[in-house]
């Protein structure tokens, strides 16, 4: 698979507005290298007509929000990952790990790599991360955001520990996308061992009924369930699953606390 065919091959909505003006940055002065090569650059279609990748945004896409593709959630990704990577003033070597790793278990060792080779383009790019989390969120579907936001608390973590400005900026991101306290909060406990987590993953108090928690448990298997993602392909099912194992695990957790079935 040659570059120019992963990064056309699954993006729809990425190739416009900012996210396509930073692909196009990073992948820089070869791309005129894939034209002469009778390569597709990234704003043809498959009607041979060159498209501007940068900013163009129909009526329609404010109308009705398109499907998010696997190569827009991937470009998402990279560049939410760059943002929080530089958040502490430098770049982590486990962390960088941990990127690669995580694209190598979704997508296999060839695509990982062009990923990564992108993604060493992207973080030498001053980003606005406010620009880019505006556009993520009118073109993303909820579900989808949530599991951003997971696989960037992953990295974070990658090097054993949170600092104060990864999580500020997590935090910011997550503003930023239209996720709600509750579900950051949630996502967040998912990271860290404290004795109320197993209620702060399912949303709710301790001092809620048991009825409550069944409730909430229902709820929160609903949202976290992966099928909500399976339109981004099985590989990011399947990064889902551990979201919803986590739900799982919290609600028997507090079953077994409470000793209710």
């Amino acid at each position: 698979m040659s570059f120019a065919k992963w990064i056309g091959g699954a993006i729809g909505w990425s190739f416009g507005g900012p996210i396509g003006a930073i692909i196009g940055l990073a992948i820089g002065s070869f791309v005129d290298n894939l034209a002469d090569n009778g390569t597709p650059l990234l704003g043809e279609r498959q009607t041979g007509k060159r498209q501007n990748p940068y900013g163009q945004r129909t009526t329609q896409t404010r109308r009705q929000r398109p499907q998010t593709q696997s190569g827009d959630f991937e470009v998402s990704l990279l560049i939410l990952a760059s943002v929080v990577i530089k958040a502490d003033g430098k770049q982590d070597q486990r962390e960088l790990d941990f990127v690669r790793q995580q694209f190598r278990n979704m997508y296999g060792a060839e695509r990982a790599n062009h990923a990564f080779k992108l993604f060493k383009g992207i973080t030498k790019q001053n980003i606005s991360t406010h620009k880019v989390c505006t556009q993520i969120r009118q073109m993303m579907d909820h579900p989808s955001r949530l599991q951003l936001l997971h696989f960037l608390f992953g990295i974070a973590k990658a090097d054993g520990h949170v600092t104060e400005d990864e999580m500020r900026q997590i935090y910011t991101i997550s503003g930023y996308l239209g996720i709600s306290n509750k579900d950051f909060e949630s996502i967040k406990a998912m990271f860290y061992n404290s004795s109320d987590n197993a209620y702060k993953i399912l949303e709710i108090d301790k001092s809620v009924s048991d009825d409550e928690v069944k409730r909430a448990y229902r709820k929160m298997a609903k949202k976290y369930h992966p099928d909500r993602v399976g339109h981004l392909g099985k590989e990011h099912q399947e990064g889902a699953e551990e979201k919803f194992r986590q739900v799982q695990e919290a609600y028997e957790h507090i079953q077994k606390e409470r000793g209710f079935k």
